[in-house]
């Protein structure tokens, strides 16, 4: 059985051209199974080599330069995209391109060992921290390439909770916030019964103008007083039965079996990490899957849960 043993800092880590589309409904900063699904895939290429793997992810963003344009102030904003080659008819290729951002991110993973002879010495931290430096120079986090690294730190998990709040200011930790969401859908649900959680997020998106005496009006959103909220994509609900490989056409791929699947949506909340004090193990971001819901639907879902 595997035990937490270290948290591993990958510090300011600078992403060019990430995918800033993360869902149907939302755009801006990455979806969080793009950071997750990069350090999956870390902990896969390095299980082999070792005892160790690597679980929950806590996201801090210290900048975020989203890839838009408007021509003026009181335009819509659009996505900068490049210009492709032409075809060689001379007509425009029929590419569709994702949104782009920019980022600087600090992450803080979850190290377990199966061992606990496992990483004592100071030679092997120093291996295993150089080597996770260098895959992760090689993985694609949320589409983007990784254009630096500041420095990488190794945290022993059970006194290391100020050490790394300290090591990640300034910056802004991304965290779920399902009791914001429950109290603005209740609000809504006085003025409308049949208002439902999606309405409560559209809701943290709108600004409402009233007027008030001549030439003043009143702005209000429902996240005064609430803190940073934004809507989140966190997984996929399965809308469709299982198809076994090679069963749907057009599919991405004929190896694997293939299921339709809609978007889970809910709320988030960037904090300061001087805020997270208490609770620095609740901002860990980790994978949940059920196979039984009550609707008998097949769910993919990211959330803090401890374990």
């Amino acid at each position: 059985m595997a035990s937490l043993r270290y948290y591993l800092l990958f510090d300011h880590v600078k992403i060019h051209n990430a995918n800033a589309i993360s869902s149907p409904l939302t755009y801006g900063f990455p979806a969080i199974s793009g950071f997750l699904g990069a350090i999956h895939a870390l902990s896969r290429k390095i299980e082999s080599e070792n005892p160790i793997y690597l679980d929950g992810v806590l996201i801090a963003c210290h900048e975020c330069d989203v890839q838009v344009y408007r021509p003026n102030n009181y335009a819509d904003y659009t996505f900068r995209l490049t210009r492709n080659p032409l075809a060689k008819n001379g007509s425009t290729r029929s590419i569709i391109e994702e949104g782009r951002v920019h980022l600087d991110v600090s992450l803080v993973v979850e190290v377990k060992v199966r061992s606990r002879s496992c990483l004592n010495k100071s030679e092997d931290k120093e291996e295993f921290i150089t080597q996770m430096k260098n895959k992760l120079y090689q993985q694609r986090i949320a589409g983007g390439y990784v254009e630096s690294i500041e420095s990488v730190e190794l945290f022993p998990a059970f006194k290391s909770h100020d050490d790394l709040i300290k090591a990640l200011l300034p910056a802004f930790v991304l965290v779920e916030a399902p009791q914001d969401l429950q109290d603005i859908t209740a609000e809504l649900q006085q003025q409308d019964p049949n208002a439902t959680a999606l309405d409560a997020l559209i809701e943290t998106a709108i600004l409402h103008h009233h007027p008030q005496e001549k030439d003043h009006w009143q702005t209000t959103s429902v996240k005064q007083g609430r803190g940073w909220l934004v809507p989140l994509h966190l997984g996929y609900q399965a809308i469709s039965p299982l198809f076994s490989a090679g069963k749907v056409e057009h599919a991405r791929s004929n190896e694997h079996a293939t299921q339709f699947v809609e978007c889970i949506y809910g709320l988030g909340k960037w904090v300061f990490p001087l805020r997270l004090k208490k609770s620095l193990s609740q901002a860990f971001w980790r994978y949940k899957c059920s196979e039984l819901q009550s609707n008998d639907a097949e769910i993919y879902i990211i959330n803090q849960e401890t374990n």
